[in-house]
């Protein structure tokens, strides 16, 4: 859910606490090697989280895992810049989180299409509301998925994607997907932060 302060505690969720020790574990020595298949899901994480996936392995890793359990350091990632407003669908399930960040994102100035609850009352709104990015939750009620309408979304109108989830496995597995991820809980300052990086594309990752 949303959450109004700073961070989370490390291994709030039981996916990143597997990460951390499947890769803490493989790349705790300098000459250690990891599978292509768990190659290729820290990379997807470094991409969405707005990091240089071509590092090598035991160098990206310590980046992902700072992002993971919301320690990163100060040079992980570069300041937001500023943006005019965005017209931003929100699609959120839980309604408390909902309500939090229609707040944060109309205080901040942007144009809030939703919240929703659901994929398919989110994507008979985008008929009738063009949007500039989304800000999807991963599981939703009914039948369809965030990633079912980040997949129609993309194939549709080409609309960035804001993962808005704790199942960091899914988001991975489906990077290609998104443009940036924030992980449950997240703050009202991450999520306007997520939405200027990718309304900026060209803003650089230390």
């Amino acid at each position: 859910m949303f959450d109004g302060n700073a961070g989370s505690p490390p291994g709030a969720d039981a996916n990143v606490a597997r990460l951390c020790a499947l890769y803490d574990g493989l790349l705790a020595r300098a000459d250690a090697t990891i599978s292509a298949e768990a190659e290729s899901e820290l990379k997807a994480l470094a991409k969405i989280f707005d990091l240089d996936a071509e590092r090598p392995a035991a160098e990206l890793w310590p980046y992902v895992r700072a992002v993971l359990v919301r320690q990163a350091p100060a040079a992980t990632v570069a300041p937001a810049p500023e943006v005019g407003p965005l017209t931003v669908l929100l699609v959120e399930d839980d309604a408390e989180a909902a309500a939090a960040l229609t707040e944060a994102l109309d205080a901040a100035g942007h144009r809030i299409v939703g919240p929703f609850h659901s994929a398919e009352a989110a994507e008979a709104a985008t008929a009738l509301h063009p949007i500039d990015a989304a800000l999807l939750d991963i599981n939703l009620s009914g039948e369809a998925t965030g990633l079912d309408l980040a997949r129609s979304l993309k194939a549709r109108w080409g609309v960035p994607i804001i993962f808005l989830s704790g199942d960091v496995s899914a988001a991975a597995a489906n990077a290609e997907l998104a443009a940036a991820m924030l992980i449950k809980p997240y703050t009202g300052r991450d999520v306007l932060d997520a939405l200027a990086r990718i309304a900026t594309p060209d803003a650089a990752v230390a």
